[in-house]
């Protein structure tokens, strides 16, 4: 069932999802996506791997290889296959390698810029995603990213957990479900009580909504 209530949900759910970190914006077509998380992607710098033993003396040609980038990753396991050549074209003009498996078989399990999925839901009053995430290459994507781009669409945001609990049962009631509930980065306390980002997961998260509706949206 579609939300009810509007612009009201989407500012709350704007709200909620900015106040614990993550970067909101709107996109009128699957286009803008990819736009978005492509110029997401071609602006940083490729994640770098820690790897063992560059913390100590090494010889230059040692050195070399613990300075070196990966190229950069995109990973988008849940989208149509349509739309992943989309992306990936988009993808291949900046150098950017994309993938839509390989996580699983430990392929690309680390360096990972991007994940990129799209969601089923969105709660407004916490700010939350819910991802259908039975494919174990959709669950890698959403946790060992750097970056992770989750995409809602407008009329799939409620305004609490009550009011999406039809479309939340109709993913967790299928067999074998696993569905997770996203809300900002990952994030822990634990060690010594100082809140530290990206230790369980990715470091930020961004929230596309999609809004085909409104052509003045952007990515």
């Amino acid at each position: 069932m579609a939300n009810q209530n509007g612009i009201d949900s989407l500012q709350m759910f704007t709200s909620k999802a900015e106040a614990v970190s993550c970067v909101v914006s709107q996109a009128a077509s699957m286009s803008q996506v990819f736009d978005y998380v492509v110029d997401v992607c071609d602006k940083r710098e490729a994640c770098q791997l820690l790897i063992p033993g560059c913390e100590e003396a090494l010889s230059q040609k040692a050195a070399g290889l613990c300075e070196a980038k990966r190229a950069k990753v995109v990973a988008a396991p849940n989208l149509s296959k349509r739309d992943f050549g989309s992306l990936k074209k988009k993808c291949e003009e900046k150098g950017i390698l994309c993938i839509d498996e390989g996580m699983r078989d430990r392929e690309h399990l680390a360096g990972i810029d991007i994940g990129l999925a799209v969601c089923q839901v969105g709660i407004a009053d916490t700010g939350t995603v819910v991802l259908d995430s039975d494919s174990e290459e959709v669950r890698l994507s959403s946790m060992v990213s750097e970056v992770f781009v989750a995409v809602v669409d407008r009329k799939d945001i409620f305004a609490d957990a009550f009011a999406a609990e039809k479309a939340v049962n109709r993913l967790i009631l299928k067999n074998s479900s696993y569905t997770a509930f996203i809300t900002g980065a990952s994030r822990t306390s634990d060690i010594e009580r100082v809140l530290a980002l990206g230790v369980h997961g990715p470091l930020e998260m961004h929230v596309v909504i999609l809004d085909k509706k409104n052509k003045k949206a952007g990515a």
